[in-house]
C-alpha cells in the first residue's frame, strides 16, 4: 500500500497547497496526497501559484478544502502548518508540525524562501516514507 500524507494549514490556500504540489510531483504517484484547512479560503493564493509555477508545478486548478476527521483517519502522516489545535489526533498516526511563515499577503520575493523550505522538507519526508527502489 502506498503511504498517505495530509497537509493542514488554516486557509489551505498557500503552505499546504505548495507542500501537496511538491509531494505529488516528487513522489511520482507513489504517495497519496491530501491537503485541507481548518478555515479554508475560497481560492488558492495567487502568489503561491506563481511561486510553484517557477518550479514547473501547476497548483492553479486546486481548490481549498475543509479539514475533516475522515481525511485525518485515512492518512499515515499528518503535517500541520500553523493550524493550532484544529487537527484531531488519532493513535497510530505520525504527526509533524512544520513552522513556516504564512505566505498570505506577501510578495513573490517573500514567498520563494517559504516555497524552497517546503521543497526541502518534502524531499526529506519522501526519503523517510518511501522504500528505497532496488
Amino acid at each position: 500500500m502506498k503511504p498517505s500524507v495530509l497537509f493542514v494549514c488554516v486557509h489551505n490556500a498557500g503552505r499546504s497547497q505548495m507542500a501537496a504540489g511538491f509531494l505529488t510531483a516528487l513522489s511520482q504517484g507513489r504517495v497519496e496526497v491530501l491537503s485541507a484547512g481548518s478555515e479554508p479560503k475560497d481560492q488558492i493564493n495567487p502568489v503561491a501559484i506563481a511561486a510553484m509555477a517557477e518550479e514547473g508545478i501547476d497548483i492553479a486548478g486546486n481548490v481549498p478544502k475543509i479539514l475533516t476527521t475522515e481525511a485525518v483517519k485515512q492518512s499515515d502522516v499528518v503535517i500541520t502548518m500553523g493550524c493550532g489545535d484544529a487537527c484531531p489526533i488519532f493513535p497510530g498516526k505520525r504527526y509533524e508540525d512544520w513552522k513556516l511563515d504564512d505566505p498570505a499577503g506577501q510578495g513573490i520575493e517573500s514567498v520563494r524562501p517559504i516555497r524552497d523550505e517546503i521543497k526541502a522538507r518534502i524531499e526529506a519526508l519522501l526519503a523517510e516514507i518511501l522504500p528505497i527502489e532496488a
